[in-house]
């Protein structure tokens, strides 16, 4: 039996920073963390997440965009949630599970905004690394704030 925590980073789609987050704790934490991602609903695997994760040399590509009920059977001692809406709408989780919200500003949200007034793709896929970063600068920081 490992003595890792299991943490659950949830997002309202499953599709981009609940991803990163994943990822990030899988890249950087494995030996102290169980990492999952799931969202209150299932938007799919946002590409754009993928390819600046990839940037980074963070391979998510074989990640799927999962439902938070695929979990249920699953011991988790901690969901952060990722995101307004998921925080808002998070179910209850039985047990001593600790949730905790740290936001994250909605890259693909923020892309269309850019895209809507001109910007490149270039100055789209910024605001995703921005948020990239952002995430891994959290997850660099478990499981000690957590407490």
């Amino acid at each position: 039996m490992d003595n890792k925590l299991n943490i659950l980073f949830l997002c309202t789609g499953n599709s981009c920073r609940s991803q990163m987050a994943e990822g990030w704790a899988r890249h950087i934490k494995s030996d102290m963390i169980n990492a999952y991602s799931a969202g209150i609903e299932i938007h799919g695997l946002n590409l754009n997440a993928v390819k600046v994760m990839a940037e980074a040399g963070v391979d998510i590509s074989g990640h799927k965009s999962r439902h938070i009920d695929e979990f249920k059977d699953v011991p988790i001692d901690v969901v952060v949630t990722v995101c307004g809406h998921a925080h808002e709408t998070c179910p209850y989780f039985p047990g001593n599970c600790k949730v905790t919200h740290v936001g994250f500003d909605d890259p693909p949200k923020r892309a269309k905004e850019l895209a809507d007034k001109g910007a490149s793709e270039e100055e789209q896929l910024d605001c995703y690394r921005k948020v990239r970063d952002e995430i891994k600068a959290y997850v660099e920081t478990l499981p000690e704030s957590l407490k």
